[in-house]
């Protein structure tokens, strides 16, 4: 019972499998990237907004500068999320197509032990085995139905004829007429009980 349970599975894991984890978790964290600097750029057109109604334009100027340099990043981190995603969606559809060819290449391998098994040359073989039992059959059926008369065959056709005639005919009407049914007594009542005679 210890062994059954304390057994360990072997991962299956494989290195494209790593490798679409990371891509995946590389996305994510490019994400987390993404709503960060798209809160800073609200925080920042906001202060913006104060530092000119305080008369700073040049403080403003400066932030809206910052805010525009994080907006192509933003820009850019978009581009790198798609290429990761593609990535991934190639891998994957890659790990397929190396299952179908998987499979393919054991359906050809069965394919070949079958026909190792079922050469040409054996089905050949047998065809023409097949075709000499056929020949050999007609033949007896020849020698067979010639060495009947023309009286023998007339006399076939006869019992034939006869055979069929007995399963085709039907038993005769019957000529008297039916009886009449026959009505039941009416039941007896107060029928006197027997007398039972005592034992002497």
């Amino acid at each position: 019972m210890g062994n059954l349970f304390g057994r360990k599975r072997r991962s299956r894991v494989t290195e494209q499998d790593k490798a679409v984890l990371q891509l995946k978790q590389q996305r994510d964290k490019l994400r987390q990237y993404q709503k960060r600097i798209s809160l800073n750029l609200e925080r920042e057109r906001a202060l913006a907004r104060q530092l000119l109604k305080e008369g700073k334009k040049e403080k403003a100027l400066l932030l809206l500068k910052k805010k525009r340099y994080q907006e192509q990043l933003l820009d850019r981190t978009d581009n790198q999320i798609s290429n990761l995603e593609r990535m991934v969606q190639d891998i994957e559809f890659t790990q397929i197509e190396m299952k179908v060819i998987e499979g393919l290449k054991i359906g050809n391998e069965c394919l070949n032990k079958m026909h190792q098994v079922m050469s040409i040359e054996e089905v050949e073989r047998i065809i023409g085995e097949t075709q000499d039992a056929v020949e050999y059959q007609r033949q007896i059926d020849e020698l067979l139905a010639g060495s009947l008369t023309e009286e023998d065959e007339d006399a076939i056709l006869e019992e034939l004829n006869t055979i069929t005639q007995e399963q085709l005919e039907l038993p005769e009407v019957p000529s008297e007429p039916l009886p009449e049914e026959i009505a039941e007594p009416a039941p007896v009542k107060n029928r006197p009980k027997p007398e039972l005679v005592a034992a002497s």
